[in-house]
């Protein structure tokens, strides 16, 4: 972040310079953190508006094909917008500031509100298609039975999702943290709104249509039979045919990605966060979505080549006894390791660009008389390097060039000497972990003996930030899964009286975030800072999905007493919804790859590919899961073929057909 006044300022030497030169025809460069700052965050406008209506598009279509109905399509639309506006609501009230990650924000709230949507009207419509103890004519029973039979699953969703949100906040990086907690607000917005304000809307609606004659009854999404059916019913098949094998072969790839994951680089530069020169497609976009040009990434690229930068530097703190002449000797031997250091920048003259006490000194003793006079007293063996009364040579240093000995040393207000300091400009080209390495070992040689001595700097922070990501993958991960973990055994306990079912369902999740990271691999994608959250993220989501298809396995089980029935009805109805929720949250993440920064274009694909990964894991895995978890753990039911005879539906949550109707109740 650069302040206003810096921004406005190398905007101002960047238009006289254009206009001094250009003229000319000469190239001109104005580089500066201020301009950097104002394409980063142009870019990120660019990138909303490039997005934006492409995730708006994917969205519509995918809901057309879902819905075929303008009335849900319009009420999908209003919920998205309603969960949209609270959640930036609840940003604007806490303080939390938009930054590049939270464009990633927006595409994920469509993604999961419309997932809630698609399971709740798909439900309503089976419900109504095919009746139950309801009377499939009544629009508020239908919506109750519907809310009655997927709000189960819904709550654990927003519980689980939350979870792996909320498990970011064991990182060290702040935004980190500020997007785990938006997101986990805003997926408890979107339960909400779709668990609640829709089906409300709805039922008017609805009912307003239909005393007016119009049939508001629809057709629930992969349920009709046709190729959708026959896709969505492979995993049922193959569930009853050859579970083991299925099993065993998602472990097998699950172990080739865990090899995968072990492997994923985490290293990082600058430059990666900068956006590049837009496509040559955007050029044809009209004025309002049509990109701007960036060229920042080129020319940090070509001063870290041919320049020192005054940003690219590290930094060697000494705290202790630095009037010690004892010190200064292991100052000396440390500035001669710095200069010959491989990563430090070479001037022009072929020496290297260290600031250090002594360096300072000699400076101002060649450039002030009475100076050298003190420091040439102070030096005994004739190097030039001070070896007693240092105390009075930093004094005399601090009355003759006090800006120049306040960069070097620190004074206190009582005018003691509590610190020092080497700083080395390094090459733009090094790596940042050699920066580190090389850093840290010559204050190694520093430390001890009562002093302290610290490698830092700004290329030295971004190595550490890099080597936390880390860290915050392995946290998250393991935090989400042992949360989610628990929370499902238990809640599998108290509503369906089986533990280990919580555990069946997350396991598909297990495989999917392995598979993921083996992705990861392939593409040669590094975690950083919007990467470093697709372990949580990929639980978060995927879970949504195994959730779905066990609960409604659960219900069908005890509605049908038939595995291969249950079944069925689970990969089709369910199944139906969870493809339509899962193309809509593709698409809305997958155009992130249009964006014009580059950690957001990987976001965008690795996230999508997450989705994927969840919904086939919950369509062809977890299917047999389920059928081995019947066979030797779940309840006593039929695992004979399965009949054609027609049987009611399963969409009132469980009740028997020849229960009484409770709406008279």
């Amino acid at each position: 972040m650069a302040s206003d006044a810096l921004v406005d300022a190398q905007l101002a030497m960047q238009s006289i310079a254009t206009d001094a030169f250009e003229s000319d025809g000469a190239d001109v460069i104005v580089f500066g953190g201020g301009i950097m700052g104002e394409e980063i965050d142009n870019s990120m406008g660019d990138s909303l508006a490039i997005v934006g209506p492409l995730a708006l598009l994917f969205v519509v279509v995918a809901l057309i094909v879902a819905y075929r109905d303008l009335l849900d399509i319009l009420l999908g639309l209003f919920g998205i917008a309603a969960v949209l506006l609270w959640t930036f609501g609840f940003m604007g009230w806490t303080g939390i500031d938009f930054n590049q990650m939270f464009i990633a924000v927006p595409v994920l709230l469509i993604g999961l509100s419309i997932d809630y949507a698609i399971h709740i009207f798909m439900r309503h419509r089976e419900q109504r298609q095919a009746g139950g103890a309801y009377d499939a004519d009544d629009t508020r029973g239908s919506m109750g039975t519907a809310l009655a039979g997927v709000g189960v699953a819904l709550v654990l969703v927003t519980a689980t999702t939350a979870i792996g949100f909320l498990s970011n906040l064991t990182s060290p990086v702040p935004p980190i943290q500020d997007f785990g907690i938006v997101s986990a607000v805003g997926i408890t917005v979107a339960l909400l709104v779709f668990g609640v304000l829709i089906p409300a809307l709805k039922i008017e609606l609805d009912e307003f249509l239909e005393s007016r004659g119009f049939d508001r009854k629809k057709r629930a999404f992969g349920t009709g039979g046709g190729r959708f059916s026959q896709l969505l019913s492979t995993g049922s098949t193959a569930a009853r045919r050859i579970p083991i094998v299925v099993i065993l072969l998602a472990l097998l790839v699950s172990a080739g990605g865990a090899y995968g994951a072990t492997q994923v680089d985490t290293s990082f530069s600058q430059e990666d966060f900068i956006a590049e020169d837009p496509p040559a497609w955007t050029d044809d976009l009209p004025e309002p979505f049509r990109p701007g040009d960036y060229s920042m990434k080129e020319n940090l690229e070509f001063v870290n080549e041919n320049f020192v930068r005054e940003d690219s530097q590290a930094q060697i703190l000494v705290e202790g006894n630095v009037t010690d002449p004892a010190t200064i000797q292991r100052l000396e031997a440390a500035e001669r390791e710095a200069a010959n250091s491989s990563v430090a920048a070479t001037l022009s003259s072929g020496e290297a660009d260290v600031r250090s006490p002594i360096g300072t000194m000699q400076q101002v003793a060649r450039e002030n008389e009475s100076f050298n006079a003190t420091l040439t007293a102070a030096d005994t063996d004739g190097d030039r390097v001070p070896d007693r009364n240092l105390e009075q040579v930093y004094d005399d240093l601090f009355a003759v060039a006090p800006d120049e000995a306040s960069g070097v040393l620190h004074r206190t207000a009582d005018g003691d000497y509590e610190a020092a300091r080497l700083v080395i400009s390094t090459s733009g080209t090094a790596a940042m972990s050699d920066v580190t390495t090389e850093m840290r070992s010559i204050a190694d040689g520093i430390d001890g003996n009562g002093l302290e001595a610290t490698a830092t700097g700004q290329t030295i922070l971004f190595d550490i930030i890099q080597d936390q990501l880390m860290d915050t993958v392995i946290e998250s991960l393991l935090i989400t899964l042992v949360a989610v973990f628990a929370f499902l055994m238990i809640a599998y306990r108290l509503t369906k009286g089986s533990a280990t079912l919580g555990a069946v369902t997350l396991l598909p999740v297990v495989f999917s975030v392995s598979w993921i990271l083996g992705t990861m691999y392939l593409l040669e994608i590094p975690f950083n800072v919007m990467t470093g959250m697709i372990t949580s993220l990929t639980v978060g989501l995927g879970v949504a999905y195994s959730i779905h298809m066990s609960e409604r396995y659960s219900l069908e089980l005890e509605r049908t007493g038939s595995v291969w029935e249950a079944m069925s009805r689970t990969v089709t109805g369910t199944g139906g919804a969870l493809l339509g929720s899962a193309a809509t949250t593709v698409g809305g993440f997958g155009v992130l790859a249009f964006a014009i920064l580059p950690p957001l274009q990987q976001f965008g694909i690795i996230t999508g590919l997450t989705i994927i990964y969840a919904f086939l894991a919950s369509v062809l895995v977890l299917p047999s899961l389920l059928v081995v978890w019947t066979r030797y753990f779940g309840p006593d039911v039929s695992f004979d073929a399965p009949n054609s005879s027609p049987a009611p539906t399963a969409s009132d949550g469980g009740q028997p057909a020849d229960q009484p109707d409770r709406t008279e109740e």
